[in-house]
């Protein structure tokens, strides 16, 4: 999974995602709102699973520093990704600003890959809903994507360190 602009649905508070769909175009209403958070929400449980998955997560720091909500929910979301990113089946790695410019659509993606290789597929955010794409070509492109991500991101160890400073900096 790579994020640009965005913390990853899976990672996300419940402020946080509430605070995203507010800004939905055209407007949600509120109902609409709360039913996407509690979806959102109730997709997380993967990560908490008996069993969960691997899971990556590359996250720019653009999306770190981008405010949705007030700091508090700034706070929250960025001690969640601190919290979460401690769980053993979970990677949780910082592009910095500093790293310069890398080639990215900008859009986040979600890279499912297995023992099947014939079988990787990737999920774009776009806004309006996500795109699923499996011919081989775009995924080696969104693999080099990924792979030239994870080469200019921080460490676990250090992303970890990284979005801790950015909380005591709110």
């Amino acid at each position: 999974m790579a994020h640009v602009i965005n913390i990853p649905g899976l990672l996300q508070t419940p402020d946080h995602a509430r605070a995203l769909f507010a800004q939905t175009v055209p407007p949600l209403k509120p109902h609409e709102i709360e039913h996407r958070v509690s979806h959102r929400v109730k997709r997380q449980e993967v990560l908490h699973r008996e069993q969960p998955p691997p899971y990556t997560a590359i996250i720019h720091e653009a999306a770190l520093r981008m405010r949705f909500g007030d700091r508090a929910t700034t706070r929250g979301q960025l001690t969640r990704l601190v919290e979460t990113s401690e769980l053993g089946h979970v990677t949780l790695m910082v592009v910095p600003f500093e790293t310069g410019p890398f080639h990215t659509s900008g859009q986040g993606f979600d890279y499912f890959h297995g023992p099947v290789s014939q079988l990787d597929t990737v999920q774009i955010d776009t806004d309006h809903g996500g795109e699923l794409i499996d011919s081989p070509a775009p995924l080696e492109r969104y693999r080099l994507v990924l792979d030239r991500m994870s080469a200019t991101a921080l460490d676990p160890a250090k992303s970890r360190d990284f979005i801790t400073h950015l909380i005591k900096d709110l």
